[in-house]
């Protein structure tokens, strides 16, 4: 009997290469993968109309997903991680000296208020630099993934037509989230966001998640050995990474990052596994309620299989 195919889709990078070439594969099954050159527009696919068996997804947009009834489950297979403290970019013609200068203020959220990089950059604006995030104007240049999603009064589009870049570059916003801007006038906001973002790590072991995995709970119900297959697979070919990394194969700003939390922490710069991460999970959880993405407490055990 030939192997169940499952559709999936994840973009090619260090933690799962060896999945996407063949060498790695999960016992009993195929993974026919699908490549889509923007990978949030795969997200949206499988958040709207659950496209594949097997997705890549943002932690937040999965949270903001489950909570309004997409029938799909994570396993404990975090992809990505990424540090925030530079996502933030202010225009330095304008009166703003500190993060707390943004109350009272317009800043621009690339895409959507629900987007992982911008929850994460407003956590860290609120927990590490007091800033109430209230009294903020959150200025937005896409919609959401989770269409039945309405976010809080104090976020609004971008006019039609307009681009966040620049608009801060005219003074039309004070700063942007997740927004890529190369011109004189623009700068962090925090300060060495590199180093900022290091001590996070060092004092607080503070890292955050930005994807992991989910599948189709069809695919969960009919095939009750795929989680653990597949878990076992990312893994493996995820391991395979951490030891390249540690013989210093690095080519790309990927690798660069997490070959430097390597050296930080001393151990797997992309952990597995629930316990590994519950305190980052639950940290973004609290993040996302109390930014009003999410209206009620997730049990994270609930939340993930495998």
């Amino acid at each position: 009997m030939s192997e169940p195919v499952l559709t999936t889709l994840t973009r090619t990078q260090g933690a799962n290469e060896a999945l996407k070439n063949g060498s790695v594969s999960p016992a009993g099954f195929s993974l026919l993968f699908t490549e889509i050159p923007v990978l949030v527009h795969g997200f949206r696919r499988m958040v709207r109309n659950l496209e594949f068996d097997v997705s890549e997804m943002a932690l937040t947009t999965y949270l903001t997903a489950r909570e309004h009834g997409v029938a799909f489950t994570a396993l404990p297979i975090f992809l990505v991680r990424g540090f925030h403290h530079g996502a933030i970019r202010y225009n330095t013609r304008s009166s703003i000296r500190e993060p707390k200068d943004l109350e009272g203020r317009r800043v621009g959220v690339n895409r959507g208020y629900t987007v992982t990089t911008g929850v994460w950059a407003r956590g860290i604006l609120a927990a590490q630099y007091g800033v109430d995030l209230d009294r903020v104007t959150w200025v937005l240049s896409g919609d959401e993934h989770v269409e039945t999603y309405v976010p809080p009064a104090n976020v609004v589009p971008a006019p039609p037509g307009t681009h966040l870049r620049d608009m801060l570059i005219r003074g039309e916003l004070d700063a942007v989230i997740g927004v890529d801007v190369d011109h004189p006038d623009v700068a962090p906001l925090i300060s060495e966001p590199d180093d900022a973002a290091a001590e996070s790590l060092r004092d607080h072991a503070f890292y955050p998640i930005n994807h992991l995995v989910v599948v189709k709970d069809e695919v969960l119900q009919r095939y009750p050995d795929v989680a653990p297959a597949l878990i076992d697979a990312f893994t493996e070919a995820k391991q395979q990474y951490v030891t390249r990394l540690r013989d210093g194969e690095i080519t790309s700003d990927a690798d660069r990052m997490y070959a430097r939390v390597l050296e930080i922490t001393g151990t797997d710069p992309l952990p597995y596994g629930l316990e590994a991460n519950r305190a980052m999970l639950e940290q973004l959880i609290d993040f996302a309620l109390a930014q009003r993405i999410l209206t009620k407490p997730v049990d994270i055990d609930e939340v993930f299989t495998g």
